[in-house]
């Protein structure tokens, strides 16, 4: 009998999806193509058979797929799409060991690339005030919410699940503090600024019991009088950007992040901001200074006469 091909092996997995698995023809489809250019690549490895496939070689096609072929007209994929292709590479060698065709699993051990870390986005200063100057009225209870919510937001870089979580009995005028929960029921003190006081300050007199219909402790309510959603939070923020004319996506995790860049590029120490935000760790903190240090790459690229 002659020895199958990596074509020939391909092909018998495909069927395996398609008669024993079950598999639906867009997810066959998706693994015919993933595998067609793993394929090519062991073809132009020199590779003839699963059995001459080696972990380095598979770790090796990770790396192609990211660098892409030109010569070939293939573009490098997202990371993604590596890690979906790599499901299809893992899969049939797996099945290639179950069958007999080959000895042990070689792609067994191989993991996908580690996305690349994304920079949280902030915004200037500028658009920030513009958001808040845009949240509400003092003319109508919910104005006067959706201001002192948004100022809330941005002077202690609350998460919005902490901000719509927030008691009456959490908020001290006096001390200008607000006690937050955050991830794992951690408790922590933030100061609140000027604004920001005034703006809950100004709910609390003239919005609020306006609001509540019934004994509740929310420090922020809905028309119903019950506490407010996650989501209608959110659309507090995005009403407010677009009457703000910003024409970029926002979210209220926007406002944390523009806390915590402005901060840090006002000279505060990481590990203060660090507490600020209720980070356990000081490296998750730290993306932030990256964010500055590309500010002030492109300030410098910009203005410095001798940059380029």
């Amino acid at each position: 009998m002659p020895t199958e091909t990596v074509a020939d092996q391909v092909t018998r997995y495909l069927d395996h999806l398609t008669v024993e698995r079950g598999a639906a023809t867009n997810t066959v489809n998706s693994y015919r193509r993933d595998l067609g250019r793993y394929e090519q690549y062991l073809v132009a490895r020199s590779i003839g058979g699963l059995d001459e496939v080696t972990t380095d070689d598979v770790r090796e096609f990770l790396v192609e797929l990211r660098r892409g072929d030109s010569d070939a007209g293939l573009a490098p994929l997202a990371d993604s799409s590596i890690a979906r292709t790599l499901v299809s590479v893992r899969g049939f060698h797996k099945f290639a060991a179950a069958e007999g065709v080959v000895a042990a699993d070689v792609a067994h051990e191989v993991r996908p690339p580690r996305p690349a870390r994304r920079l949280p986005k902030s915004l200037p200063i500028d658009e920030v005030l513009a958001i808040l100057e845009s949240a509400g009225t003092d003319e109508h209870p919910r104005g006067l919410r959706d201001r002192a919510l948004l100022e809330l937001l941005y002077s202690c870089g609350a998460r919005i699940t902490e901000a719509i979580s927030l008691d009456i009995d959490d908020f001290d005028t006096d001390a200008r503090a607000v006690r937050l929960r955050g991830k794992g029921g951690k408790e922590r003190v933030v100061p609140v600024g000027g604004p920001a006081i005034a703006a809950i300050e100004a709910y609390l007199v003239r919005g609020r019991p306006a609001l509540v219909r019934r004994a509740e402790p929310a420090l922020f309510l809905n028309a119903r009088g019950g506490r407010l959603s996650r989501q209608s939070a959110w659309q507090v923020l995005v009403d407010a950007a677009r009457r703000a004319g910003l024409d970029k996506a926002v979210s209220p995790h926007t406002l944390r992040h523009s806390f915590a860049t402005h901060l840090l590029d006002g000279g505060a120490d990481v590990r203060v901001v660090q507490e600020l935000l209720g980070h356990a760790s000081v490296t998750t903190t730290q993306v932030y200074t990256l964010v500055t240090v590309n500010t002030m790459r492109e300030v410098y690229a910009t203005a410095h006469p001798r940059a380029r």
